[in-house]
């Protein structure tokens, strides 16, 4: 049923908001939850390092999934348009998934980007394809990285240890996509005109010594346009500007980078080539 798979969305992706994608600091909530433990600074990508992070998970039979570019684009995705799209969806104005696609039509539509950020909302695969070749240029190949090896479902707080040198993947530009609460995939893309760094990180977990996660990890080296309310300055106690901010993507989360002849080989788990 749509609703159960909108109603588990907006219990994995609403605490996650500020985590990834909402450099502006829309979301204002004093406490910091679990969901926010996954942020850090370079200096703390080194081998051996032990590094408390929250990985969500879903489960893939209860998520909404991509609807085809013709299908998607019949449905009106506008603000003003809430109140159809809550009596299609059969959600009530109260209800927390009727909350969950308003702050997602806010973001997406509403909502500035930040200076020097390109960002796009993407409703079909077709059409986050299409941002990606706008940013990197229609005749450069790409790729998306995920993170792998994480449970689909259930989400835990824990330490996990760096066990190899992470490997920095050499791209003149990146685009990110992350996951929004919504009745059907709806991704945020966004572009940055400042530097970021992409990093496979192999991770192992305190709970199975066993299995060894490749993780993806961005560091955005100029924080200085983010706002001051930003989730990871409460968590690394810092200021925008003051130092780089790295973050952990979840395995439901995507970074785009053009195909280069030194990130061919240097790729993480399952890696799409466009």
């Amino acid at each position: 049923m749509i609703g159960d798979a909108i109603g588990e969305n907006v219990a994995t992706n609403r605490n996650n908001e500020g985590s990834h994608h909402e450099h502006q600091g829309h979301s204002t909530t004093p406490h910091i939850d679990h969901s926010v433990q996954v942020f850090f600074t370079p200096k703390d990508l080194k081998l051996g390092n032990v590094m408390p992070i929250f990985f969500k998970g879903r489960s893939p039979s209860r998520s909404p999934h991509f609807l085809p570019r013709e299908e998607s684009e019949l449905i009106p995705f506008s603000p003003s348009k809430l109140p159809f799209l809550l009596k299609l969806f059969g959600f009530s104005q109260a209800s927390p998934q009727a909350k969950a696609m308003e702050d997602t039509l806010r973001l997406c539509i509403i909502m500035k980007p930040i200076q020097g950020e390109t960002k796009f909302c993407a409703t079909s695969l077709e059409s986050m394809l299409d941002f990606v070749r706008k940013i990197f240029g229609s005749t450069t190949k790409f790729k998306a990285l995920s993170t792998q090896k994480f449970a689909k479902f259930g989400s835990i707080l824990q330490n996990y240890t760096i066990v190899d040198e992470p490997r920095e993947i050499l791209a003149p530009k990146m685009v990110a996509c992350h996951t929004m609460p919504y009745p059907y995939v709806v991704y945020y893309c966004h572009f940055q005109e400042s530097e970021s760094k992409v990093f496979l990180v192999s991770l192992r977990s305190e709970d199975n010594n066993n299995i060894v996660h490749e993780a993806v990890a961005v560091c955005h080296m100029d924080t200085s346009q983010w706002s001051a309310n930003h989730a990871s300055f409460r968590v690394l106690g810092i200021k925008p500007g003051s130092s780089p901010v790295c973050h952990f993507f979840p395995a439901d989360n995507l970074v785009w980078v053009p195909i280069m002849s030194n990130t061919t080989d240097n790729s993480v788990g399952r890696v799409s080539s466009m």
